[in-house]
This record gives C-alpha cells, structure tokens and sequence, in this order.
C-alpha cells in the first residue's frame, strides 16, 4: 500500500461527502485518499473516480498521517480499539466527526497522546459550502491543521468542546431542517400555480438569497426583513399567519431536541 494523505475511516454519507468536497476543492488528489468501509462495493464510484478503498483500517491507518473518523457512534469505540495500536504521536493526527464521543475519551481509547481535533462539518462540504465547527483540547498546531482542511471545503469555526453537540443539532441536522422549509415554501409555490420544477427553482434560490444577505451585511434577519414589509402588506400577513402555526417555535424545538438527541448517541460501554 502507497502512502496517503488522508485516510476516512468509516466512508458512509458524510465520510463520501468529505471525500468529495476535499478532491472537488483540489485540497487533495482522489488518489491521496483512502476510504475504509467493509462493504467496498458501495464505493465502487469513487474508486471509479481514482480513490483508493479497502476494507482494511490497520492498513489504511499505517499508510495515512491524518485519519478522520467518520463512523456511527455505535461502533466508534470498537474501531478506535482496533486502530489504536498502529497510532503514534509522532505522525498521526486524528480528526473524529463522530458526535458524542469527547476528545478524552478518544485519547482513553486509544491510549495515545496522539493529536485529536472533534470536527462536525455538514454534507454541504461536497459542494464547498460546509459549516464546520471545530474544537481540540488545546492543541493549537492540530487545529491549524485541521482548519486549513476545512477551510478548503467551507467555513469553519473553532468553539468550546462542550458545544459540539450543539453544533450537531445547528450545523450537521441544521442541513436538514433548511431543506425542508425549502421543500415547504415550494409545495406553497405549486399550490399558488408554480409548476414543481419552477417553484422549486425559485425557493431554493430565495433562500440562498436569503442567507447570502445575512452572511454579507452581517445583519440581524429581523433588519432584513424589516425593509420587506411593509404595513398592511402581503409579506407581514404571511410572517404573522406562519407565526401563529408555530413557525420558528417548531425550529427552535426541533433543534432543542435534535441536540438532547445527539447528547446520547456515543455510550461508553
């Protein structure tokens, strides 16, 4: 086996997504990383594509200085107990994106005083556009690494250990939660006589618009949205009629109960 810049151990959506978003951004070459998963087949597109994939993480592990960690939370444990003995210090730095699981307990895991940085990237990383939080236990040179990764596939930002569950919920699930008010805002489009196509166009857009304009004034939404409604008029009718469902009131709960969520998908046994 050849040596490798980057090995994902674990390539199921996220890790493919990571993938992806790193080759597209030119950050690595497809054949400088290899992806682990234990039913290969799956993989065959990107093998297509000039990657490397194996089944093997001792091997991919040996190979690679950086190992990101991309597997369930269930099964986290098992391959950090695996991998642990061909880990050093000297050459390895860890990145896990798996939620739950503390830079602590990784170190405890793999008893290792390895460099280990806790990132939670979004799968809009294939496309370069990833919100992507990330923490370590002090341990600057490895965040400065693991910043310039992600800074290559989207924006990053470096918060507290003890917010990463939170960045789960707001950042990883928050992809979700968007998607659907798009989905939402485009059945409101059809039923008002847009074609589905059309109207899926042009929620989509709207709400890229929508976010571009808070990421480059720096505003507050509600300063926004001021200079959109105006009195008696047809946009504060629709604000006020989706307030009284309950429209920021169900985000606000589901990503409250997306993080409680979160909180408990690692388990240390």
């Amino acid at each position: 086996m050849a040596s490798y810049e980057l090995a994902i151990i674990g390539t199921g959506n996220i890790g493919r997504a990571i993938a992806a978003g790193l080759a597209d951004n030119k950050v690595y070459e497809p054949r400088q990383i290899v992806l682990t998963r234990r039913r290969t087949k799956e993989l065959d597109d990107f093998k297509r594509a000039g990657f490397v994939v194996t089944d093997d993480n001792i091997s991919a592990v040996k190979n690679s200085s950086i190992i990101l960690i991309a597997v369930e939370p269930q099964q986290v444990n098992g391959v950090l107990e695996q991998i642990a003995p061909v880990l050093e210090s000297d050459k390895h730095l860890l990145i896990s994106v798996v939620s739950g699981i503390s830079i602590g307990r990784i170190l405890e895991k793999t008893k290792n005083d390895i460099q280990v940085v806790r990132a939670m990237p979004n799968t809009a990383i294939a496309i370069g556009e990833s919100m992507t939080c990330l923490a370590s236990n002090g341990d600057e040179a490895a965040l400065e690494k693991s910043v310039k990764i992600f800074e290559s596939v989207g924006e990053t930002l470096i918060i507290p250990e003890e917010h990463m569950i939170p960045a789960t919920a707001l950042s990883a699930c928050g992809i979700a939660f968007f998607l659907r008010a798009i989905r939402a805002a485009s059945q409101g489009g059809i039923e008002i006589g847009f074609s589905s196509e059309n109207a899926l166009k042009i929620a989509a857009q709207t709400a890229r618009g929508a976010a571009s304009l808070i990421l480059a004034s720096g505003n507050h939404p509600e300063r926004e949205i001021d200079k959109v409604t105006t009195p008696r008029g047809c946009t504060i009718a629709g604000l006020n009629q989706m307030e009284h469902e309950g429209f920021s009131s169900a985000m606000i709960k589901g990503i409250v109960t997306s993080s409680d969520k979160a909180s408990k998908l690692y388990r240390t046994d």
